[in-house]
């Protein structure tokens, strides 16, 4: 079965059991700058978001927005229309946007876990979405929330492979488990476009594709924005230097740092509730033999991703 968040997934079906929004019919005007994390599965991005989600102006769906897209026919592979996880602006339609809109703004939540009612604060929220596929979306997202603000946060490709291949291995994150003419295992994690050339590959070489086109296409999105709508930053820094980090994405963003979340910065980060095992650096040297042999083919993008993390780089 694949892993969601489950308080999602139950908000989500709630959602679809109303027979009426309480949230006005447009809700452009609702989401004030959203800040949408973009990162490869496994990259670290569930511990960035579940540190953001903290800051008191934030509101979420309680997790990850699986269902809120896939949910719709037209947008998930399983129904035909389109064959992988990747999203542009040609398919956001006016109703596309419009019912992803308000299935968003029906399952807000507050970092005490509060729900929105319209009038309660603020008619312009500050909204933190995270979800995996989302790396491959950006331009689709960009359609239903104009303006937002994106952190594309980067790991070494190295434990990142390592770490999806284990959540392969695992059977907790399939995600399309009947792809047609798949004959691997059931197909975990992010399905790029190309998937379909990887039927004869091993299980290190499929998770180096899916990283290797998530950074891509992550890549190739933003440098296409205005660059004060978008940082970067790696995930070395985010366990090693938190505070700092923070502290710099709010800056960006325009996030309060009040004192709680300044207090969970400050020290070591509670594991995000995604971890399968206790962190530790040379981990990945567990499935080496087969990593090794792949990294010359994501050096380029690897290249790339250190160009950009410099731009962005925290001060010493």
């Amino acid at each position: 079965m694949a892993i969601f968040w489950p308080d999602a997934d139950i908000v989500y079906k709630q959602y679809l059991q109303r027979s009426c929004c309480s949230v006005p019919g447009n809700c452009k005007t609702l989401f004030d700058r959203p800040v949408v994390i973009l990162a490869a599965p496994r990259s670290g991005s569930t511990l960035l978001f579940e540190t953001l989600a903290e800051a008191p102006q934030i509101w979420t769906v309680g997790g990850e927005s699986h269902h809120f897209i896939e949910g719709l026919k037209p947008l998930n592979p399983k129904y035909g229309q389109v064959d992988s996880n990747r999203l542009d602006g040609s398919h956001a339609n006016e109703q596309i946007v419009q019912t992803l809109r308000r299935r968003f703004a029906q399952s807000l939540q507050d970092r005490d876990g509060r729900s929105y009612s319209p009038g309660q604060s603020s008619e312009r929220l500050r909204f933190l979405e995270k979800t995996p596929k989302n790396a491959l979306r950006q331009p689709f997202l960009d359609k239903i929330f104009p303006g937002a603000f994106y952190i594309h946060l980067v790991r070494d490709p190295r434990p990142n492979i390592s770490s999806m291949m284990e959540a392969w291995k695992s059977g907790r994150w399939i995600t399309y488990p009947r792809l047609p003419g798949w004959q691997g295992p059931p197909w975990s994690l992010l399905l790029p476009p190309g998937w379909q050339g990887m039927r004869k590959c091993s299980l290190a070489q499929i998770c180096a594709f899916q990283w290797h086109t998530a950074n891509r296409v992550i890549l190739d999105d933003l440098e296409r924005l205005p660059p004060e709508r978008w940082i970067a930053c790696q995930y070395d820094d985010l366990t090693q230097h938190t505070e700092t980090l923070i502290q710099k994405i709010c800056d960006f963003t325009d996030l309060q740092m009040d004192e709680r979340l300044a207090q969970r910065t400050a020290g070591d980060l509670p594991l995000s509730r995604f971890t399968q095992t206790v962190p530790d650096a040379e981990k990945w040297r567990k499935n080496e033999a087969g990593i090794m042999p792949v990294l010359d083919s994501l050096d380029e993008t690897w290249q790339r991703c250190g160009q950009v993390l410099k731009r962005f780089r925290l001060q010493e």
